[in-house]
This record gives structure tokens, sequence and C-alpha cells, in this order.
């Protein structure tokens, strides 16, 4: 749908279209909202791992002025007081037993927030302290604790609708894949490879911490304005907890203050609901940065890589046992064990593949979606081994990488969608910019590093897309702006297909109530598929005009194009106020069309075929201080396969935040537990990479061939170059020094001991 000519505005680095309201501080997030008669909310947490709850005394707490309600599970009457996209195993607030360090147990509501916590402090809880188990060694061994005892509920998805837990134990899901002989195919091979990698917890850190605001009126109608990223799937929850059509919930989300997946599902949305019907008063719960660790986190993982080459180093087989620790409760922890592990093998060709992996319950912060859904644990595995692999073949690692790339146009598996990109091109890119084949310094070390990712499918996008008067517009979209520039792109795919300035079009904000349904703003999908259904539905507007502007010049409509806010022919020109006076008359009206991006069904092994393909590369140049064992990136290259910049300067703001964030985990982020306590859940004791952090040299590169499924032949990225750091970073420590860490973050302490223990030798 590109079209003929010239890009105008797609491809520009055009100013972010609310970077004025950001930069004055005019913008508006959840948290600024005041509504009349407003109640605060502030909850009590458990402070053990696991208890049952034996005694809840609220009485002090209720004589505190200006408490309104203090309330535990008991008194939530006229819900469903359990929600979760996968499981609905997640109470609103616990229920009998807690489950990890945090959990909330009861939520005071009041007339500010400074009467919610001193009442908070007066509640007396008495708990019995049950048995936890905090890690997945704990939680997978013979006998243990459980988390869960009884069979949890199914939720709302579809495809997860079959899930059932494995009874008896701490797994409440899991995934198998084979391909080809699976693992009957090692027999063939010359060089088999094994290795275990773990992949730490790393909270997701947003500026904007998770807040809700619910307000129900007299009607029986449900608002809540909510830091989200996935309103539609929120209302769904909504509903079916408080038993109201969808058409009585409506969701409201302003600008959001980074979601990296955290926000993904419902977290708070729940109890603010549930208190603001028990109240009859809109309800507000704003978390600070300390709750948000005790609120969602990414899986920390354990992988088994295995892999099997010939003798010219031809990848022959692969095999994966991965463990992920979901915490608490499921989240969305089942789909992020399928999505990771069904694209273990990465970019690479496979003929016989063997995968599993399990979701476990742990008694720590419940794991949920972040930046990469699954492939960084993966990959962290796969691609330290793969490199591994080359030093015992005696190949060059990105020689060995290059031999084995799917290409363009092959399938990945049977049923799934054909490779989109042109791997080794982004391969040989970031290998000229690292200066790969002139050899490292000796006091620098170099590596690589590759990733593949499905996008979520099947998926759905809408859009509508209305032409005033005025030759202005307004696009009507619920992708979720949280930092990325998605506001941006859909005003530059419409200005682009109306041929109208960027500053003539208007992106609303997701509301469920105006904006049309869109699954989710995750997976690197809303430039592909929403900006997919915003060009359509602009390009209906555009056939419209082209229309009604060919009945009054009597010119084919063929002949005829936009052009500066005109439809124009050979010499016939008519301006858009003059299309719509056409159409119309004097009353007015505006022109409105509709974009809908809904793939059919599809025998893809996860349900749906992925709309596309992401795909990175890094490189690294780092140095180590063998004194201390501090590892610093001199020069780090990303590389993505992103099919068209529809907004450079946006794509490069995105890659270098997913670099930055990726050697959080590499380098520097874990969340810590000592028998069951959250130990460090601020920023004293979680280190998140700042300014200094950065390599000195960052260099975010793009291959754009047009070939993507998005507008203008765009795909996604901002997730993927994410994930090849941490096994870059490895991987170049590994070339310098010789010592290969399979525990991350690569942290001082740990490079120390691990360097000391080589110079000690066996």
């Amino acid at each position: 749908m590109s079209g003929p000519g010239p890009l105008r505005v797609v491809g520009q680095s055009v100013r972010r279209v609310d970077a004025l309201e950001k930069v004055t501080g005019r913008a508006r997030y959840v948290t600024d909202l005041e509504l009349p008669g407003m109640l605060h909310v502030t909850l009590v947490r458990s402070p053990y791992a696991h208890a049952r709850l034996v005694r809840l005394d609220t009485q002090a707490a209720t004589g505190v002025p200006g408490v309104r309600a203090v309330v535990g599970s008991g008194d939530l009457t006229g819900c469903d007081p359990y929600f979760g996209p996968a499981f609905r195993d997640r109470p609103i607030l616990a229920i009998d037993v807690v489950r990890y360090e945090g959990e909330p147990v009861v939520a005071v509501v009041a007339d500010d927030e400074g009467a919610a916590a001193e009442a908070a402090a007066l509640v007396d809880v008495a708990y019995e302290e049950l048995p936890a188990v905090t890690t997945l060694e704990e939680a997978l061994a013979p006998g243990a604790p459980l988390v869960h005892t009884a069979e949890p509920l199914a939720g709302h998805f579809a495809d997860l609708s079959t899930l059932r837990a494995k009874p008896g134990t701490n797994i409440c899901h899991q995934f198998d894949f084979e391909r080809g002989r699976g693992a009957a195919a090692f027999a063939d091979a010359h060089l088999i490879l094994e290795d275990t990698y773990t992949f730490p917890r790393v909270q997701h850190y947003s500026m904007e911490p998770h807040a809700a605001v619910a307000a129900w009126n007299e009607a029986g109608e449900l608002t809540v304005w909510a830091s989200t990223q996935n309103p539609y799937s929120v209302r769904v929850e909504l509903a079916k907890m408080f038993d109201v059509p969808l058409g009585r919930i409506r969701i409201v989300v302003p600008l959001l203050g980074g979601g990296f997946g955290g926000k993904t599902y419902a977290k708070l949305e729940p109890i603010v609901g549930a208190l603001a019907r028990m109240t009859g008063r809109p309800v507000r719960l704003a978390l600070s940065a300390e709750e948000a660790f005790r609120t969602v986190r990414r899986c920390d993982a354990r992988v088994r890589a295995r892999l099997g080459f010939t003798r010219e180093g031809l990848l022959l087989a692969a095999e994966c046992d991965a463990d992920f620790d979901v915490g608490a409760y499921a989240d969305i922890g089942p789909r992020i064990i399928q999505k990771g592990t069904y694209t273990a093998t990465g970019p690479y060709r496979v003929p016989h593949v063997r995968l599993h992996s399990n979701a476990v319950y742990t008694n720590t912060t419940p794991g949920g979606a972040f930046r990469g859904f699954g492939v960084p644990q993966l990959a962290w595995a796969i691609e330290s081994v793969l490199d591994e692999a080359a030093r015992r073949l005696d190949h060059d690692p990105v020689e060995l990488r290059r031999q084995n790339l799917l290409a363009h146009g092959e399938e990945f598996a049977p049923g799934d969608a054909p490779i989109d990109g042109k791997f080794e091109e982004s391969l040989n890119r970031a290998a000229h910019a690292i200066r790969w084949t002139q050899g490292a310094a000796a006091d620098r070390g170099r590596g690589v590093a590759m990733m593949l990712k499905a996008s979520i499918g099947p998926t759905v996008s809408e859009a509508i897309v209305r032409l005033h008067a005025d030759a202005s517009a307004t696009v009507l979209a619920s992708a979720v702006e949280m930092g990325q520039g998605a506001r941006t792109v859909m005003a530059q795919i419409a200005a682009e297909v109306l041929a109208i300035p960027v500053g003539r079009v208007f992106v609303a904000t997701p509301d469920t109530a105006v904006t049309p349904y869109d699954q989710t703003t995750s997976s690197s999908r809303s430039t592909t598929m929403t900006g997919r259904a915003v060009q359509e539905a602009a390009a209906d507007v555009r056939d419209q005009l082209l229309h009604v502007a060919s009945g009054r010049l009597g010119v084919p409509a063929a002949r005829l194009r936009l052009e500066d806010g005109a439809v124009v022919g050979a010499s016939e020109r008519l301006a858009y106020p003059d299309v719509l006076e056409e159409r119309f008359g004097m009353g007015g009206g505006e022109l409105i069309g509709r974009g809908v991006v809904a793939p059919g069904r599809s025998a893809a092994p996860l349900g749906g075929s992925t709309p596309f393909w992401e795909m990175a590369v890094g490189a690294a140049e780092i140095v180590v201080d063998e004194e201390t064992g501090a590892i610093t990136v001199e020069k780090y290259v990303s590389v993505a396969d992103v099919g068209r910049c529809i907004n450079p300067l946006q794509c490069e703001a995105q890659d270098e935040g997913a670099v930055l964030q990726g050697l959080g985990h590499t380098l520097l982020e874990e969340m810590l537990y000592e028998r069951g306590q959250l130990l460090n859940a601020n920023l004293v004791d979680y280190r998140v990479p700042r300014a200094e952090d950065l390599p000195r040299v960052l260099e975010c590169r793009f291959v754009e061939n047009a070939d993507g499924a998005g507008p203008f032949g765009a795909k996604g990225a901002g997730e993927g170059s994410l994930v090849p750091v941490a096994p870059a970073v490895g991987n170049a420590l590994s070339r310098l020094t010789g010592v290969r860490l399979r525990e991350l973050p690569l942290t001082p302490e740990r490079v120390w001991r691990a360097l000391r223990a080589r110079r000690a030798g066996p």
C-alpha cells in the first residue's frame, strides 16, 4: 500500500507530536488526575513469603480521621475476587494465604494519602508462617512446598484456555516443541556441546510506577483511568470480574511514563474497581517505585542448551530445557515460556529440534511480560554455546553464524510465516562496524550475538481516520503512547497518505469508549499492525476524496492524486474543504475511514502465524579491569532489521534504550532474596544503568529493505536490540580473558572470582 512516488514525511525524523507538552510539564498522566470526592488507597502488604492469614484487626485503623474503609478479602463482595490473563489465580487481596513478601492483604481507603498511610500502619495482621520456595531449585525439588494447592482457574485468553498445571508440583505450565528427528539426531553430530545458563530476576523500573483511578456512575458503568499498555484486555478482565457487559466498562489511558511489558495486563485496576464500587466514590491507587518491585518483574530462568554440529560447522540438532520462574502467580508466564522457547534456536537453520520449558511457581514477586518476552533468557544460553562451539571447531564466531543463517523467504517452522529479513546483511554490517576482521587490541575483547523473535499472532488492530472540513485530521487508534513515539508514527502515516502536514493530524490517546479495538501495545507490533490499520483507514479517506472530486471535476479518479491538501489532476485542483463541501453541502461533515488488520486462522505451532519476525545483531567491544573484575563496554553496535524506519530518530532512540536496558541485566541488575525477603527493592540497593554506564561509543544502525508487513514496508523494532547485549558482552569477555561466565549479571565480583580461579589453575 505504499503507493507510487517518493515519500514526504515517512522516513523523516519529524519532531514528536507530544514533545512540547512533555518538556513543559503539561503532559498529563494517571497520577495527575483529580476527581471530585476522590478517595486514596494505601495497601498493607505481607511481610512473609508464605503464610496463612490467622487474624485481621482493623479497629485502630478505622478510627483514624478521614478513613472511609479498611478492607480485607472477605469484605469484597459482588465480584470475582480472582484475576489473571493465563490463570485466574491472583486474588485482589490475599485470601487465606499470602504467597509472596509484599502481597497486598488489606486496602485502606481514606480522604487523603496521609490518612490512608497512617491507618495502614495500625492494621494488625496475625500470620502463621509456612515453608517457602524462592528459587527454581527449591520449587522443583521433590516434595517441595506447594505455592498453590488447588488447580488454578482458566484466564480469558482463548489460546491459553486449555492450560493445566501439573498436579502435585509447582509447575503451572509446560511447553514442548519438536521438529525433524528431535534429540535423536545428535547421534549423527561431529561435535556436541551442552551447558546451563541462568538469567536473573530484574524489574522494569518504569519512570511512572503503576497507577489507576476508578469511578462507577449511577447507571452501573465503570470508568477506569489506568497506566496500562492493554486497555482492551483490562476491559475484558473487569467485565468478567464484575459481571458487567463490555459496553459498560470504559478504560481511559493517557500518556504512560514507560511500560516495557510490566503494564501489559491488569494489575491495579481490579482493586480500584472493587473499592470504588464498595465506597460509591472515585478511588485512586498509585504505587511507589518500591511497591513496583512487589508487583511485577521479569521471569528469571535456568536454561540447559545442547547443540550438535557437523564437521563443517553446520548446525544439525538443538535441544533446550528451560525453567522459568513466574513467581507467586502465573500472570502471562505460560505464554512467555511458549514464545521464548519456540524461537530458542534463533535466526539459524536447525533441521532437528527438541524444546521443552516449564513455568514454575515460587514465593516471589509475580513475573510478567518484559521487553523481549522470554527471548533474552534463551538467547543468553544459545548464543554463548554457539561461541563455545566456534572455539572448539576452530571457526570464526561470525562465520559460524553466517553459514547457519536462515535465508529470506525460508521457513522457520511448518505453518509459520517465512523469514522476512535479510539476516546476513545485518550480521555483516555489525561485524564491519566493530572492525571484526581487523582483530582487537590485546587489552580488548569483541563479541557478537544475534536474536530472532516472533511477534504476537494472530493479532488484530483497528483504526479510524476522520478528515475534517478544515483539512485537518484525527486518528482514533488504541496504541498506547508510553514514550516509544506511537502517536508521532501514526500521525506520520496518516499525513503521508492524506498529503497533509504532520502538524495537521491529531492522534487521540486510547479510550475504549472512543478509540477502536487494538489487541495490545506490546510485542513491537504497534507500528506494524496498528500503523497498517491507520494506513488503511487513511487510504479509505483518500479513496473517498478521489471519488467525490472525480464527480465534481469530471475526471476519472485514476487520473487524480492527493497533493498538499488538495485533489489534483493534470490541470485540475480541488482543495479538501471544497471536496467536503461538494460531498456534504454547507451543513458541514467529515470523511471517515476505517482500517482493520485481522489475519485469519493459522496452523502455526502457537495458534497463529507471526505477522513479522524481529531480528537484531549486537557487537560489543569491552575492556576488563583484572584487579577489580569491572567490565567497561567501550563500543557497542546494534543492527536491527526494521523494513523501513517511519521515524529514524525514534527508531534510534528505541534501540539506544533497548541496549541500555540490556546492559542493566548484563552488568548490574538482579532482584535479591534472602529467606523469602526481597533485599533490594529500591534504587540505592538495586542498580539500574545511568548515563555513565553507556558505552563510550554506541551506534544503532538499521537495515531497511521495505520488506515488512507494516505500512510502507515497516516492521517491528524496539525489543530485539535488548536481547543480544548479554551474550555479546559475555562472548567478548570469554574471547578476551578465556573466562566463560554462565550467570548474569556479570558483576565485578563474579568476574574477579572467575579470573582468580583461572589464574589459580585446575
